[in-house]
């Protein structure tokens, strides 16, 4: 592996260190006071910062530093973690973030933002108050010297001496450290050696050290992998207690440690060691040193030590050495474990997926041969293929999970711009999350990400009020954003949610006027005024910002979300907030589906989404206006729909009894019964799509191929059932005219 593979793999270990750092911040900005979370999150910035060190990354090592500092004073509770303090660190995280970017595809973070929040966190750890503003410095008044008598020759004389120049040496001041080293087995299991970092702590000065050796067991109870020596060490350095820390930097969380200023200790002492050298012997070339009294002397005092914790210890040296054999012979199986996950590359998962594509298409295809060349149905070919279609349907399942991934890195990513939106407004907004883990496709996942910034921008601008008109509404001036995401019939519903004023529908209605969007004497409902939000170039915002007003934005929502195959809904109240809500496939690749006939026409409708199948008869028919019509189900009445005349494939509605009802579910029209000609039967289809291949049509969510090599159309339930409810389809882009 050469560096630029090390060093991706870094940069993907810090996505997920990123995560795992907005994550626990905004735990901590809930209330969450657990010192795990608080752990996690200084372990997340002290893994980005060690990375970093080591490729040289010196800018996000500097900032990455001063916001560990910060983090440990939380940690040691020198620091309570309040809303202003989080709003700093929420803001941190996210520049530690723009800084790996940057590493990663070059460029630079703005250094005013940087210098900034380096201050504000250099406050923050020192306890004082956080800097109100960035002002330029005065210059810093100089106390005049007091008048002195020129010579003859009219100047003055030097007022200072120059350092260096004829005074005495400055004497670099000394302090004495106790440390307290324990290793625990993760570290010797990461290949760190304990030796080594008492080699580099003994560079910094004069160092004493004892082994204890009091958890050492017999040989018989002996674990070849565990760890039972402890080191006390006193050191005398000019270093400060936080640079004999850093020696211990990569091992910390791996090891007991404590450094602390040295005190008159009580109680019985192990015996100190001197350590004349720098252990130097433990390099990779140590250089000969010659014999002296005062190594010699050291050796001595080696040995007696040693034997003296041998008499405590019975069979100390034989465990040790047996130790050290065992570690020796099972290094390699200890190395080679494998863990838990893998990095694969997206696009081999991608090339995978579309191979399984083709082959549940190629299973169809030979099953439809076979079928129509076997009448009987039981030859050996038959149930081979049946196998064969149960494992093709695992191997498709298999495929399919692992490309499924939780929504909570996409809705991490939307925290960051409630808070960002939210300080260009004015605001005081705080998003709340749910269903974080729910899984979805990651085709999907990557694809949300931007109709969900737009939908969160907008909430944020227009969405909820300032601060100063929800408090003379009576609400609390910090308003609230929810974002949630839950599975249901097979498709997953993203909701956003929030408390501000809802839509001003009459502002909507009148702008849309003005636009020439809709006639003065159009008679909307509250659904239609609430969807002129998503005509192109709509906008209410009174001047264009960075934000808004541009008349592009909820147009673009509606678009994406229906290039994925999904729907979007408004529900409003004045005063109360307002709801999104966004219906997905979760995956886009393969769906179950009721292959069925309407007008000669092959269609799929999407399984998840039928309750049941039922053979209408003429007394549960019954009509309802001029040319509604219901249909009797178990003492209650549901709206019988003609998918076929929906989609203008005949010109007059069938005969119900004639046909099949679909009971179908949807979204925000309930059930329906979807009336088609007759059901060929259930199949898996790979989808195809449209947009991709030809156009948009409405009414249709995709396309698919059949075992006959046929294409089929797969039918949009949700577009029919608003359709069968006065939503148009758009006849000039309807099947009929598509051809």
């Amino acid at each position: 592996m050469d560096m630029n593979e090390i060093k991706e793999i870094f940069f993907q270990e810090c996505e997920e260190q990123l995560a795992e750092l907005e994550s626990g911040l905004l735990k901590l900005n809930d209330g969450d006071r657990d010192p795990e979370t608080v752990n996690a999150v200084f372990r997340a910035v002290h893994s980005i910062k060690g990375g970093a060190g080591a490729f040289g990354l010196e800018e996000l090592v500097a900032f990455a530093h001063v916001f560990e500092t910060t983090l440990d004073c939380v940690r040691s509770n020198k620091l309570e973690p309040n809303q202003d303090v989080l709003k700093v660190m929420l803001k941190s995280a996210d520049v530690l973030a723009d800084l790996v970017t940057c590493s990663r595809d070059g460029g630079s973070v703005e250094e005013s933002r940087t210098r900034g929040l380096v201050k504000e966190l250099e406050a923050l750890a020192n306890g004082e108050a956080l800097p109100v503003a960035e002002a330029p410095k005065a210059a810093k008044p100089v106390a005049a010297a007091p008048a002195k008598p020129t010579d003859d020759s009219g100047f003055q004389p030097i007022p200072f001496t120059f350092d260096g120049f004829g005074e005495e040496e400055k004497v670099v001041e000394q302090f004495t450290y106790e440390v307290t080293f324990k290793p625990t087995r993760e570290l010797y299991s990461k290949g760190n050696e304990a030796a080594l970092l008492l080699r580099d702590l003994s560079r910094f000065g004069e160092m004493g050290i004892a082994c204890d050796m009091d958890q050492l067991p017999t040989l018989e109870n002996m674990d070849p992998e565990a760890s039972y020596f402890g080191w006390k060490i006193s050191i005398t350095t000019p270093k400060s207690e936080e640079e004999v820390r850093a020696v211990f930097e990569f091992a910390e969380w791996d090891c007991e440690l404590e450094v602390k200023p040295a005190e008159a200790s009580e109680g019985e002492e192990l015996p100190m060691i001197p350590v004349p050298f720098d252990l130097s012997s433990l390099d990779d070339e140590p250089a000969p040193q010659p014999e002296t009294a005062a190594t010699e002397e050291a050796s001595a005092n080696v040995v007696k030590a040693v034997n003296a914790a041998v008499e405590k210890k019975e069979s100390a040296a034989a465990a040790a050495a047996a130790a050290a054999a065992a570690t020796q012979n099972n290094a390699a199986a200890a190395a080679s474990s494998a863990g838990q996950t893998i990095r694969v590359d997206l696009d081999r998962v991608d090339r995978l997926i579309n191979l399984v594509g083709e082959l549940v298409i190629n299973q169809a295809m030979l099953s439809q041969s076979v079928i129509e060349n076997d009448n009987n149905g039981v030859s050996s070919i038959n149930m081979g293929l049946e196998e064969l279609q149960q494992l093709t349907r695992e191997i498709q399942d298999s495929v399919m999970a692992i490309r499924a991934q939780p929504v909570k890195p996409v809705f991490q990513r939307m925290s960051r711009i409630v808070r960002e939106v939210a300080d260009m407004v004015g605001k005081q907004i705080r998003l709340v999350t749910e269903g974080e883990n729910t899984e979805v496709d990651k085709t999907v996942i990557d694809k949300i990400a931007e109709p969900l910034t737009h939908m969160i921008r907008n909430a944020v601008d227009h969405g909820i009020e300032s601060p100063e008109k929800r408090e003379a509404a009576g609400k609390d001036p910090e308003g609230t954003i929810k974002l949630s995401a839950k599975h249901r019939s097979g498709r997953i519903l993203i909701e956003l949610q929030d408390d501000g004023g809802g839509i001003n529908r009459e502002r909507v209605k009148q702008k849309a006027i003005d636009n020439d969007l809709i006639s003065p004497d159009a008679n909307l409902s509250d659904e239609e005024i609430d969807n002129l939000i998503f005509a192109p170039g709509f906008s209410t915002a009174d001047k264009i910002s960075d934000i808004s007003g541009r008349g592009v934005g909820m147009d673009v929502v509606k678009r994406s979300i229906q290039a994925l195959g999904g729907r979007i809904s408004i529900s409003s109240r004045p005063g109360l907030g307002s709801t999104f809500t966004m219906s997905l496939p979760l995956t886009l690749a393969v769906l179950d589906g009721m292959v069925v006939t309407v007008a000669g026409q092959t269609l799929v409708v999407p399984l998840t989404a039928i309750v049941e199948t039922l053979q209408p008869e003429a007394s549960a028919i019954h009509s309802f206006g001029a040319n509604q019509r219901l249909i009797s189900i178990r003492n209650s009445f549901c709206p019988l729909v003609d998918v076929g005349r929906i989609l203008n494939f005949r010109a007059n509605q069938a005969n119900p009894v004639d046909g099949v009802a679909l009971l179908v579910e949807s979204e925000g029209g309930g059930q329906r019964a979807l009336m088609v000609d007759a059901i060929q039967g259930q199949r898996q289809v790979v989808i195809k799509s449209l947009e991709a291949n030809y156009t948009h049509v409405p009414g249709i969510a995709a396309a698919t191929i059949l075992g006959d090599g046929r294409v089929a159309l797969i039918l949009d339930v949700d577009a029919v059932v608003g359709a069968s409810r006065g939503q148009s389809l758009k006849p000039e882009m309807s099947l009929a005219a598509a051809g």
